[in-house]
């Protein structure tokens, strides 16, 4: 009886209430889905990006020995464009750390035995220890800790 009073004297502000947050869920919701759409675009741009890089590599066949196991390693060997698709690399590399850092794209299991096994090779680990004072601190553990990584 106390209740049905209530309600006959608040069903207003009840409704109110209820709308108010029907509507917040459904914002919540709405932005949920939003934030996996803009996760999955940004998976692939940075795609489309690798995939651009990549394409230079092979089509130059004398880039290859940037992935040669056994290529040289001495810092006047390596040509300019070999430390320029390198130095491409890394940046979108860099890109790519903090963008999945902000949450920006979804969590990209293999990319930490991807970079160990990139900057195992000859040529990326001299260029890379060459330009990594010229990176921002934690993207730096970032690479040495996946360069670590068994």
């Amino acid at each position: 009886m106390e209740f049905s009073h209530w309600l006959s004297q608040n069903w207003f502000d009840l409704l109110q209430s209820a709308g108010i947050i029907a509507s917040l869920l459904f914002t919540h919701s709405a932005l949920r889905l939003e934030t996996k759409t803009r996760q999955v675009s940004n998976l692939l741009s940075l795609t489309e990006n690798h995939k651009t890089l990549w394409a230079e590599f092979y089509r130059r066949p004398e880039l290859h020995r940037i992935l040669d196991e056994r290529a040289t390693v001495r810092a006047q060997d390596i040509t300019r464009e070999e430390e320029i698709l390198v130095n491409l690399a890394i940046l979108h590399l860099n890109s790519t750390f903090y963008a999945q850092k902000l949450g920006l794209v979804f969590k990209l299991e293999g990319l930490r035995r991807d970079v160990a096994w990139f900057f195992s090779l000859p040529i990326p680990r001299l260029l890379w220890e060459k330009s990594k004072v010229l990176q921002n601190d934690d993207f730096v553990e970032f690479v040495e800790q996946c360069r670590h990584w068994k």
